[in-house]
């Protein structure tokens, strides 16, 4: 009983906040992220910890599927080109960029562990773009930029993990074996993600008179979808995004007005309840991670966090401002690029600046396994987790409640 009474408090305070912060003019995702931190600081407050199986199952799926199914398929094949970039590039390189830095500058920190931290922090997260760009009144094409990535790049996060992680517990790393597995997770998801779509179009097409059921198999489909991709050790992220790509075409085709809109208000609570927990758990967690570190440490680690997250946005600005120049190039060049996919300076800083860590990289953080296999424990395990999540902390704050003011002043 004390569990479903700490739930609810939660749910309560989460509300509560997130109807205060439209009084002000702090993002409401930020808001919870302060609330968070505040709260589980406060003694009587019971520790939550957060099972990473269950935000991966529980929070991934619907907000994944949410996110594909409003996004701009025009504009995201028009942009495809730059979400490929900085999904699936940048990942990779991010990862290689915090692996050189972590491993010169934290001691104790060997290239396995190195990558291991590269890969948790090395994707952007859709939530935390979503949550904190809406309402800037930032163009569709940036929006579509943003979405898109986030969608795509936990994917490529979770294969560099996977490999990391296999070192650190002694499976040797194969070049060719990896880049093989890696367009084996891709296309698998991709496959299962169409195949269940194509499936679902079919029977909704069978019960589409009956609007609860429809609406019912709407809702469940997305973790259905997740559970089937992963049982099969495929892509359960990229199988979610293409179930919800192609539940956005079917919509707007098949769907009657009316069943769009009761499916519209389902999904709206849904993922405003999803949303502000996650930022809620965020900060929440935060105490929790704090109480297993060494004081000692607490401020070298914490400086260690700032660095890195000095470090991903400058990779992040170059390739970002490079992919500018790139396409510029090529669309001077007369080759196969659209005008529409172009983009400005100001919109490079603004992509750079909305690229946050969050609720994917914690998650993936508390999920690193407590041995290796010789029964040892996994090295520096808290230091990681503890690195994880002042990294996601310093990325949500200092960029989420600069982003309006940087918006403001570049005139978007």
């Amino acid at each position: 009983m004390e569990n479903y009474t700490v739930i609810l408090v939660i749910m309560a305070l989460m509300i509560g906040i997130s109807g205060l912060a439209g009084k002000t003019k702090i993002p409401t995702p930020m808001l919870l992220l302060i609330a968070g931190i505040l709260i589980g600081f406060i003694p009587a407050m019971p520790e939550i910890e957060i099972n990473p199986e269950i935000i991966m199952l529980l929070f991934l799926p619907p907000l994944l599927y949410d996110a594909a199914f409003n996004i701009s398929f025009p504009q995201f094949k028009t942009n495809l080109n730059t979400i490929g970039t900085l999904a699936i590039g940048l990942v990779f390189l991010t990862t290689a960029g915090i692996a050189v830095l972590a491993y010169y500058l934290i001691p104790g920190m060997t290239w396995p562990l190195a990558f291991v931290l590269g890969a948790i922090l090395s994707a952007t997260d859709a939530v935390a773009a979503v949550g904190v760009t809406k309402g800037l009144g930032l163009s569709h094409k940036t929006i579509t930029i943003l979405e898109g990535e986030s969608l795509i790049n936990d994917a490529s996060a979770l294969v560099a993990y996977r490999f990391a992680v296999a070192a650190v517990t002694g499976v040797a790393f194969v070049t060719w074996k990896a880049s093989l597995e890696f367009i084996q997770v891709l296309g698998g998801g991709f496959l299962i993600g169409w195949v269940i779509w194509k499936g679902l179009s079919i029977i909704i097409g069978l019960f589409r008179k009956d609007h609860m059921v429809v609406i019912s198999l709407i809702l469940l489909m997305p973790f259905v979808t997740y559970l089937i991709a992963e049982h099969f050790h495929v892509s359960g992220v990229i199988a979610v995004v293409v179930l919800g790509l192609g539940m956005s075409k079917l919509s707007r085709n098949k769907f009657p007005d009316n069943v769009k809109e009761q499916s519209r208000n389902f999904w709206d609570v849904i993922i405003f309840l999803l949303n502000g927990l996650i930022f809620l758990l965020i900060g929440l967690e935060f105490p929790i991670v704090l109480k297993k570190m060494p004081e000692v440490q607490v401020w070298t680690y914490a400086g260690y966090a700032a660095v890195i997250v000095l470090l991903t946005l400058l990779i992040r600005l170059v390739r970002v401002y490079l992919q500018q120049f790139n396409l510029q190039k090529a669309f001077q060049g007369k080759r196969r690029i659209s005008e529409e996919a172009l983009f400005d300076s100001k919109t490079s800083f603004i992509i750079t600046w909305s690229g946050m860590r969050g609720i994917v990289s914690l998650a993936i953080a508390l999920g690193l396994p407590t041995t290796i296999n010789n029964g040892e424990a996994f090295p520096l395990r808290n230091e990681i987790i503890f690195l994880s999540i002042a990294v996601v902390l310093i990325s949500l704050l200092g960029q989420g409640l600069t982003l309006p003011w940087i918006v403001k002043k570049l005139k978007i």
